[in-house]
């Protein structure tokens, strides 16, 4: 078998092992397909939390289901994704309902090797059906998944503005998500290129460049003098964090999809007086999961939008670097397996 591996930042190699055996509640995935993500860039930079090296990156899957144990409901040979978030069970968020942020959580590709393989042994119990979507499609239901959490996390209601900054990938699941809800969506980023991706190909009507000199003007007049009701980061990025609590109306949410290593900071009579929420949106859950897969089979998102390059697997070492400089335009990186 066949895997490729972070060794250290910078440096990827290849390397041959045993194909995984099935053991007990767990599945074997042939890998078909997987998406290229924010979290497996950071990690080949060196700058993502929670890390450690040598690891097997990759948790955007989908693959065919050739072996499993205790996964009633499933049958060989389908086509199938999972959900990446291995979770304990017993942990107060666990018994809460809330296994994306499990105290002993194990992300695929992050905490434990991931999905840059043929083949994957997962949880059963982690497994989702592909309902007749493509291999290209069921990679991208996990990375929706996250846009989808944050958008419930807001509370999105009907006819707020809710401004999303960054519009990388999930950024922009989390428009589409944010659209969906019935929100008047602002994508707003420093690429120009991203914005007019959000303008034609998403359909956004109203993008706003985070350099410009006057965002707040811009972001007054688009809402007709209240700012946005709702504010998500997708960045990761500490300053754009930061200088988004300027944008928030009164009485406002700000919803943390990205993450980064250092502190946040704000005026807290600023904040104050606004009598704001500040809240973090980690991973996703099976709801997240079913709701992006019957949006997808509704054609209210078109995942395959998002992908700009696809690659083989024999050249994700030679090409991965390039997909780090924004001037290359690339939004969904997508490797075929086998």
């Amino acid at each position: 078998m066949k895997t490729l591996v972070c060794k250290e930042p910078r440096h990827f190699e290849y390397t041959t092992g045993e194909k995984p055996g099935v053991t007990k509640g767990h599945a074997i995935i042939k890998i078909k397909r997987i998406g290229i993500c924010g979290t497996d860039l950071h990690a080949f930079e060196g700058t993502q939390p929670f890390f450690e090296y040598p690891r097997i990156l990759g948790h955007e899957l989908a693959g065919e289901l050739i072996e499993f144990d205790d996964a009633p409901g499933f049958e060989v040979g389908e086509a199938v994704t999972f959900i990446p978030y291995f979770n304990c069970g017993k942990c107060i968020a666990c018994r809460s309902g809330k296994p994306n942020c499990c105290s002993k959580i194990s992300v695929s590709g992050v905490h434990c090797d991931g999905g840059m393989v043929e083949f994957l042994s997962v949880p059963s119990y982690s497994l989702v059906h592909g309902q007749g979507l493509s291999f290209d499609e069921l990679a991208l239901v996990e990375p929706l998944a996250i846009g989808a959490h944050g958008i419930r996390r807001a509370g999105v209601q009907p006819g707020e503005y809710l401004l999303v900054i960054g519009a990388g990938p999930i950024g922009l699941g989390t428009m589409e998500f944010a659209r969906i809800a019935g929100a008047n969506v602002i994508a707003m980023d420093i690429n120009d290129r991203r914005l007019e991706f959000c303008k034609y190909r998403l359909k956004i009507e109203h993008t706003v460049n985070a350099l410009a000199p006057d965002v707040t003007k811009q972001l007054m007049e688009i809402t007709n003098g209240d700012m946005p009701t709702v504010v998500i980061d997708a960045t990761g990025n500490l300053k754009a964090i930061n200088n988004a609590f300027q944008y928030m109306a009164h009485g406002a949410r700000y919803v943390l999809i990205g993450l980064q290593k250092g502190e946040i900071a704000f005026s807290h009579p600023e904040f104050h007086k606004r009598e704001a929420t500040l809240m973090s949106s980690r991973n996703a859950t099976r709801q997240d999961f079913e709701h992006v897969i019957a949006s997808m089979k509704k054609k209210e998102v078109n995942p395959l939008t998002y992908i700009t390059d696809r690659v083989l697997f024999d050249e994700v070492k030679d090409e991965f670097e390039q997909w780090l400089d924004p001037a290359n335009g690339v939004i969904k990186a997508m490797v075929t397996v086998g």
